[in-house]
């Protein structure tokens, strides 16, 4: 996941204590997120494709350091000269990266010095956002903010790392060990019908405050009439696709999805278990009875593609999300601090952020007029843009600041490690 900047708002001098809540705020959050694990967990990497806890905590900090406080905090000293290679993930302008499938490996820096390297950074950014008529005061505040949200998106990762590499251990260890949430029932699946048109999609400038380069610029787009179903796939619906045959029958699957199949032998969810004749899902919470109801999710590109196949659907593109999610028609809530709830009047799409990431049929790819910027911060967006498919919405783990209908996640095809479900689409 990659980001960059628009921070108009934030520029302003009175908005410069809640750039510093903010910064606090997320730093504190991650930490939080580390709480629950025993000190052996923070060198874990279940795969090559996962960061084991210790690396992320370590990795926001050289974030903050890189692109902020060596460049902008006179007389700053970095806390390790190591740590630039360390805990570069991909940036080549800055220098050169340490294997990311080794970052296991990495039993030194122990987890005391990660938290201490933190606690330095965390000092020096406070200097720095003190020096309120420091000459390039509007930089510091954008990239404060770029870090701000980068560190929120490694937070979501360290969650579906944290439980991936968790699973990988035959005692199947919970990450937390208090019961999860009880699910809500599900609704009938219904379709809701959209003429489509001429419509714009992108990001509304004058609308947010942050928002990531992929998501930009705005440009015009053609949908012919289209629906979506009102909610996601539940696992008793993706149940009756694998009592079918769903990963037998080849003619159900893209050519690469069927052999992913054949290579990895997959049969089921990547979390799915069956216990004494139970039908069982590895959770943050552990092992625990699978509800049936509940949205299925871990799935990859090519298993979404299949079912929706076999359902006689398909996947939705990115554009035909975003408008769908437009025309939700939202009402303030009666109750201060709850998130504004959909007009009765309608029939809402349910499950648009809150549960899974929602693969759609589009390939990941720039928006007419897409510009990279100068320097290793261009790094961010473009240089991905290649080969990997686009999710919408959000998830159960995914921070509130991300939840816009315009934020672009993703992920090659065959990626199901990630909090990622199915919605959907069809003609009219």
């Amino acid at each position: 996941m990659n980001m960059t900047m628009s921070a108009p708002t934030l520029l302003l001098e009175r908005e410069t204590s809640a750039l510093v809540q903010a910064f606090n705020e997320t730093r504190e959050t991650t930490e939080l997120i580390c709480k629950p694990l025993e000190v052996e967990d923070y060198g874990l990497q279940g795969a090559d494709f996962a960061s084991p806890p210790k690396w992320h905590l370590a990795h926001t900090s050289w974030f903050f350091e890189t692109f902020l406080l060596r460049p902008l905090l006179g007389g700053y000293e970095c806390f390790h000269p190591a740590f630039e290679t360390l805990f570069n993930s991909y940036y080549n302008g800055v220098g050169e990266q340490f294997p990311r499938p080794e970052r296991g490996l990495l039993s030194r820096p122990s987890v005391a010095k990660v938290y201490d390297y933190r606690q330095y950074v965390n000092r020096a950014m406070g200097e720095l956002l003190s020096q309120r008529g420091h000459g390039q005061w509007s930089t510091i505040a954008e990239r404060c903010l770029l870090g701000i949200q980068h560190e929120k998106q490694h937070q979501e990762l360290l969650l579906t790392d944290i439980k991936y590499s968790l699973y990988k251990n035959p005692l199947l260890p919970a990450y937390q060990k208090v019961a999860p949430p009880a699910g809500k029932d599900t609704q009938p699946q219904c379709w809701r019908d959209y003429e489509g048109g001429l419509v714009t999609v992108g990001v509304d400038p004058q609308s947010e405050s942050f928002y990531f380069d992929n998501e930009a610029p705005a440009h015009q787009v053609f949908l012919a009439p289209f629906s979506l179903s009102n909610r996601l796939v539940t696992n008793a619906e993706y149940q009756a696709f694998v009592d079918d045959g769903g990963y037998q029958r080849s003619e159900l699957w893209l050519s690469d999805g069927w052999a992913t199949v054949q290579k990895h032998r997959w049969r089921q969810p990547l979390y799915w278990r069956e216990q004494r004749g139970r039908a069982m899902e590895y959770g943050l919470h552990g092992l625990v009875e699978r509800r049936p109801q509940q949205a299925v999710i871990h799935l990859s590109l090519y298993e979404a593609d299949a079912f929706a196949n076999w359902a006689g659907a398909r996947l939705p593109s990115e554009f035909e999300w975003e408008f769908a999610a437009s025309q939700q028609r939202l009402v303030e809530s009666p109750v201060a601090g709850l998130q504004p709830r959909v007009a009765s009047g309608d029939q809402p799409l349910l499950q648009l952020q809150d549960s899974a990431w929602q693969w759609t049929a589009s390939s990941y790819r720039p928006y007419p007029g897409f510009t990279i910027a100068d320097g290793a911060m261009g790094e961010y967006n473009g240089k991905f843009m290649c080969n990997q498919w686009v999710l919408r919405g959000g998830s159960c783990v995914s921070s509130a600041h991300h939840l816009r209908r315009s934020y672009r996640n993703f992920f090659y095809p065959e990626d199901r490690w990630q909090f990622s479900g199915i919605r959907l689409a069809k003609k009219q």
